[in-house]
């Protein structure tokens, strides 16, 4: 399992333009092979925002990174300083603390 910490900030839109973009863009994330979530995050103190994305391996994550999506974000005049940070994750204690999501029970 592999973690990405996506973030960014709004340059030029308001938060309510951005939350309307994010619900008509979910589905596509949606379908993308090998995530098996996206947490949405918005912080309107720091005009921060982005998601936490649980993939299946690092391969899944890297094939996002270069696909259409991730471009459209990068090239994407509105959403300024982006940064992705990687993360293996920890299985076993993971799953001890409640990382239900994470697994395939």
């Amino acid at each position: 399992m592999h973690v990405q910490i996506i973030t960014f900030k709004l340059d030029g839109i308001d938060d309510a333009a951005y939350q309307a973009h994010a619900e008509q863009s979910a589905p596509a994330f949606a379908a993308l092979p090998g995530l098996r979530t996206k947490i949405w995050l918005a912080n309107r103190e720091t005009n921060t925002y982005g998601g936490i994305y649980v993939w299946d391996d690092v391969a899944a994550a890297r094939v996002y990174q270069d696909g259409e999506i991730f471009r459209g974000l990068q090239s994407n005049p509105h959403m300024i300083d982006v940064t992705v940070r990687d993360f293996p994750v920890l299985a076993g204690p993971t799953t001890v603390t409640g990382g239900r999501i994470l697994t395939d029970d």
